[in-house]
């Protein structure tokens, strides 16, 4: 066996002692370990409550149900307690149907733990989403009531006095009112057979979907305006004047800043057995200088423009970056009924559409003069007449500004309640 020098042997014993000094003096802001948390969010909502957790690396989590009182115990590993993730504590709004407060501390060396404290028992989804837009690594916690809400009982709940005026002006009405069970009916009167189809008012059903939300805010304009807040506020608008009909009825698919998926919209108009579904989006294109009004129909031969094949793939993307559990089994049965639109459904949307459109044309600019098509994924209910509206251009600054107008929005929403009407005038059911 060799034998090395003895100054050699000096050097390596002060080579490493240096290195033991060095990681003695190093802080903890200098040992890079695990991920760095970039954000945290929170969106409550009737349907379910979403928390995100941001970094730029993937993070492993375990977690826990316990009762008495019901928690969710959530351990994140290669994480340190920050301010960012602090942030989570002050998140907690009150009136959060699932969620009274979240606690949050280092339970080991390498791993921070969330505790949410419950309203009620839950159904958590834990899932991770891979980097998409202007995302990183997220981590995200989504929790469903465990008796899900029902919409079409709520819808009638909260249209029962319109239902009872009608059946007091048209007995006949109860029969054709398809929310009412036969043991509900007016009594001593027969129901009439299938060959007898009544003449007769029920109120009618408006699905009104509000485009993206939550973790995607649609398109952005220059000014700052955010697509999601600005068809929010025409949906509610559109929702207002419909309920104002003595025979029609409105549901919106969200009413608050969160995330719908593009199949669980179809899935709640049909829940609710919708006559009609109008989707409200505020468009953008790459060219600032595009604009005006856009009516689309669902298309099964493909797109009528490039554009509007550019704007459904856009639109079809908001899944990635609003954030859907691909690994939830209604995620197969959604893309079943996604395939089983109809050739019928879709030539009453374009007359649906023909009809909205020419009332949006009589006061504000169009950018086709007819109804356009393209495999929109939210047009695709295969029973409900279904068209999606560009409201205006939000990358058009001169739009933009537009679209934040209240007048406008009225302008809008009036539009589209009148192409409805319209529509049933020549088309009633």
């Amino acid at each position: 066996m060799k034998l090395l020098p003895r100054n050699h042997k000096r050097r390596d014993l002060l080579k490493r002692i240096a290195q033991t000094s060095a990681l003695v003096f190093l802080g903890p802001a200098q040992i890079a370990w695990g991920g760095k948390l970039l954000a945290v969010r929170m969106w409550p909502a009737e349907d379910y409550t979403r928390v995100t957790l941001e970094s730029d690396e993937r993070l492993k989590v375990n977690h826990q149900l316990l009762t008495q009182p019901n928690r969710l115990v959530v351990d994140v590993e290669g994480i340190e307690l920050t301010n960012t993730l602090k942030e989570l504590v002050a998140k907690v709004k009150s009136n959060d149907p699932y969620v009274s407060q979240v606690r949050v501390g280092q339970f080991q060396p390498k791993v921070v733990r969330l505790v949410f404290d419950l309203k009620e028992s839950v159904q958590p989804q834990l899932f991770t989403l891979d980097p998409v837009g202007n995302y990183q690594n997220r981590l995200v916690f989504d929790l469903y009531p465990t008796v899900a809400n029902d919409p079409l009982m709520e819808l009638v709940k909260n249209s029962a006095k319109k239902s009872a005026a009608l059946e007091a002006e048209d007995p006949i009405a109860a029969f054709a009112n398809k929310d009412i069970p036969i043991d509900k009916r007016i009594p001593n009167q027969k129901a009439p057979t299938p060959s007898e189809k009544p003449q007769s008012r029920r109120l009618l059903t408006i699905a009104i979907d509000p485009g993206h939300g939550g973790e995607d805010p649609g398109a952005i304009g220059k000014r700052g305006s955010r697509e999601k807040d600005i068809v929010l506020s025409i949906s509610r608008k559109l929702k207002a004047k419909i309920e104002q009909e003595p025979d029609m009825r409105s549901y919106l698919t969200r009413d608050g800043d969160y995330f719908v998926p593009l199949h669980t919209r179809v899935n709640k108009a049909r829940r609710v057995r919708a006559d009609l579904f109008v989707s409200v989006h505020a468009d953008a294109f790459v060219r600032p200088n595009a604009k005006g009004a856009s009516v689309f129909a669902l298309s099964q031969q493909g797109a009528s423009s490039t554009a509007a094949r550019w704007l459904a793939n856009k639109e079809n993307s908001a899944d990635m970056i609003g954030g859907l559990n691909i690994k939830t089994q209604d995620h197969q049965v959604a893309q079943l009924l996604l395939d089983m639109s109809t050739s019928a459904q879709i030539k009453d949307s374009l007359k649906l559409g023909d009809a909205v459109l020419k009332q949006i044309g009589s006061f504000a600019k169009l950018h086709k003069p007819h109804v356009e098509q393209a495999g929109f994924a939210v047009l695709k209910a295969p029973d409900v007449p279904s068209i999606l509206i560009e409201t205006a251009f939000i990358s058009n600054p001169e739009e933009e500004a537009r679209l934040n107008d209240q007048d406008y929005q009225e302008q809008i929403a009036s539009s589209i309640l009148n192409g409805i009407k319209n529509y049933f005038a020549k088309n009633p059911l």
